[in-house]
């Protein structure tokens, strides 16, 4: 089975690593020191070969871990995300609840731990929690509504394009070329084109089909 970690401390990815090789079965197929890193690695990667479990540090340069969780779930649906941090405070906790995170782990719990949750996740559909965190959820999730459905893949969007750049891609995902964007919009065809280029980089995508399926599948538009 394939795991991934991201976290921006050479220190810790070391840590990680040795508790993965712990285990025959388990495979460290990503280890990313930012976001962005892990975002470009998984799009290199065939779907066959995404991670099944990525563990995700919060704290992190160039895109944040509570960041990438909602702009990844809204691109592979399919893998599931853990916080592995230090912090324990309620925000914290709510943030990573609400992009998509599956399992809260603080980082000093021991390979075994980390094992387990891999299990719970991949064998029985839970979310792993290192105690101090579960009790800190179960007192959020009695005070807060987190029924949005849709809402994780909205906020990534807003969070990474402009108001132009979400107005260029509702006109793509309605299937306008860049001539009549630029009509419909006011500006030039190679300004649209930029925003076109823009819109790709930031959603880590190659082609106009892949952002049109993303748009759809998250209800972008």
């Amino acid at each position: 089975m394939r795991i991934a970690v991201v976290d921006d401390n050479p220190v810790n990815l070391n840590s990680f690593a040795q508790k993965i090789r712990s285990f025959p079965e388990l495979e460290l197929s990503i280890s990313a020191s930012n976001g962005h890193e892990f975002m470009e690695a998984m799009k290199r990667l065939p779907a066959s070969h995404w991670p099944a479990v990525v563990f995700m540090d919060i704290q992190m340069p160039e895109m944040d871990g509570i960041a990438t969780i909602r702009l990844a779930k809204a691109i592979y649906h399919s893998v599931h995300f853990i916080v592995l941090t230090v912090f324990e405070d309620d925000e914290t906790i709510f943030e990573a609840i609400r992009s998509g995170a599956s399992g809260y782990i603080l980082k000093h719990e021991d390979h075994l731990t980390i094992h387990d949750a891999i299990r719970e996740i991949t064998e029985f559909g839970g979310a792993p929690m290192s105690p101090a965190i579960a009790r800190k959820a179960l007192k959020l999730l009695s005070k807060q509504d987190l029924n949005r459905e849709g809402s994780k893949g909205l906020e990534a969007i807003e969070e990474l394009l402009s108001d132009r750049e979400r107005e260029v891609l509702t006109h793509m995902v309605n299937g306008y070329d860049a001539k009549r964007i630029a009509e419909l919009t006011s500006i030039s065809p190679l300004t649209v084109r930029k925003h076109i280029a823009n819109i790709y980089t930031k959603l880590h995508v190659n082609s106009k089909a892949q952002v049109i399926t993303m748009a759809h599948k998250n209800r972008w538009v």
